[in-house]
């Protein structure tokens, strides 16, 4: 393997800083939604007719605040980004980097017209596809910081040989983690706060009943309303799917996990990330827990969101090492085939010298 090329300290800090600040801006769009304020601001990309950048501090104030801040957070993770993506033209030396700098560039002017379409259509199937685009956004982003790293391009020279079943679960497992943060957003852009308001159970049952009669009674005697509209048999399946599926991907990911670091060696990078992503899970569940008794508390919602990009970035990061390890093991099978061909060969050869030698009179 040739030597990588070398890249500035200060790109790889700056590469986690832009990373970081996507999450954080992932959280303030969670905010956003768990109070509800996604609309208190109408018009984009102008702010009550002003340029947003030129918006006066004194009017900033309830759901406003938020919606506002918001847009400026935004505005400084493009800001980064393209800064990142033109540092990266200039000083990697690597081809396929750059193209993924250049490729978060896109996605980054991509998020901020659907953030915009958002207010101006007024679509809740658009603020959706805004967040599942944010989350695929951090994890390229993330993706680009590792491999910048110099330790990245060691684990390539020396990441132990492992079976291809384990890439496969962890892969898996991240895909099925990503859909699962696509139900969650499906969830909160319903605007139909929570649909089943207990837990561990739902209304007293392990999947509730959903005919007219049963939510005709949920929804006449719902006390907490904040403008939601009524709960329907969509939303309370939409939120029973979430809630399995959570607990199928909590055990899964407990059990990949403990694998990562048995196999590994808690050492190594991607050792530590099992014992995180263990970590991780079970911070999730226990947030989608509070989330329920809270009554879809901001601050509980909002962790929850954040948290469970984290899963997803642990997962990614995951693939990315294991699937790197797989690599090295299908290289050092070929080179290995490759030496007992040629030894093969050399016998060939050696053998066939024979047979002319004897044919020429050379003794062998």
């Amino acid at each position: 393997m040739s030597n990588p090329p070398s890249q500035p300290r200060g790109l790889k800090a700056f590469a986690w800083f832009t990373a970081i600040a996507t999450l954080g801006l992932i959280g303030l769009g969670g905010l956003v939604t768990s109070h509800g304020v996604g609309m208190a601001v109408p018009d984009w990309p102008t702010t009550f007719g002003y340029n947003m950048f030129l918006f006066p501090i004194s009017q900033w104030v309830g759901g406003v605040f938020y919606e506002h801040t918001h847009r400026l957070y935004a505005s400084v993770v493009g800001l980064l980004t393209v800064i990142l993506a033109v540092w990266l033209q200039l000083r990697s030396g690597d081809r396929r980097v750059i193209r993924l700098g250049w490729l978060a560039v896109v996605l980054v002017v991509i998020q901020g017209v659907l953030g915009g379409l958002r207010v101006n259509l007024m679509k809740d199937q658009i603020g959706i596809l805004h967040a599942m685009l944010a989350q695929a956004f951090l994890v390229l982003l993330v993706v680009i910081a590792i491999r910048i790293s110099p330790h990245w391009h060691r684990w390539q020279r020396e990441a132990p040989v492992v079976s291809r079943s384990l890439s496969a679960w962890v892969l898996l497992l991240t895909v099925f983690i990503f859909l699962q943060l696509i139900l969650g957003a499906s969830m909160r852009h319903q605007h139909a706060g929570l649909a089943v308001p207990d837990f561990p159970l739902a209304y007293g049952k392990v999947w509730p009943p959903t005919d007219e009669a049963f939510l005709h009674e949920v929804n006449a005697r719902r006390l907490d309303t904040r403008d939601f509209h009524p709960i329907t048999a969509a939303h309370v399946h939409l939120h029973m799917t979430h809630r399995w599926l959570g607990v199928v991907l909590a055990v899964a990911v407990l059990a990949v996990g403990y694998r990562l670091q048995r196999v590994f060696g808690r050492s190594t990078a991607a050792g530590r990330l099992g014992v995180t992503w263990m970590v991780l899970i079970g911070i999730q569940v226990a947030l989608g827990a509070a989330t329920v008794w809270s009554n879809k508390a901001a601050d509980i919602a909002t962790l929850h969101v954040v948290v469970g990009a984290g899963c997803l970035v642990v997962g990614a990061w995951s693939t990315l090492l294991v699937r790197t390890a797989v690599r090295r093991r299908g290289i050092e099978a070929g080179v290995i085939a490759s030496g007992s061909g040629a030894g093969a060969g050399g016998s060939r050869e050696a053998g066939s010298g024979r047979g002319e030698g004897a044919r020429i009179g050379i003794p062998a």
